[in-house]
């Protein structure tokens, strides 16, 4: 069964630095886009930052953009997530989710998903 297993996050200052991973398992990892979506305390969905299957071409949202680094190691199973000058807006809980389709194109919203990991929380606070 597909599996999405996100870690990495934790409790950080304002400014600093943390990556997320996810690791992937129960369906073909490369041919599947795949996105880091968030939900801050209190508030709906945000969608982060997509990737295709390959990993040529990233996204971000205009929150997040020149602060973060999404990549992916497909012989690995491994999406990943550089997040770095944080801010207190970006505290929240970080799912990865892997696209519906395979061989499509990247999603850049919260919607076109069927799998969803459990989350991995960023607090953000000095």
């Amino acid at each position: 069964q597909v599996q999405l297993v996100e870690s990495g996050g934790g409790l950080v200052e304002p400014g600093g630095s943390l990556t997320l991973s996810c690791a992937a398992s129960g369906f073909t990892f490369h041919n599947y886009a795949m996105s880091w979506v968030r939900q801050a305390p209190g508030v709906g969905l945000e969608w982060v930052s997509a990737i295709t299957s390959g990993g040529g071409t990233t996204a971000y949202a205009d929150s997040v953009k020149g602060r973060f680094t999404i990549s992916r190691d497909n012989a690995k199973n491994t999406l990943s997530l550089q997040m770095n000058s944080l801010k207190l807006d970006d505290a929240g809980v970080y799912y990865c989710a892997k696209v519906s389709s395979a061989y499509t194109a990247m999603v850049k919203t919260t919607d076109g998903y069927d799998y969803w990991g459990q989350g991995t929380r960023v607090t953000v606070s000095s």
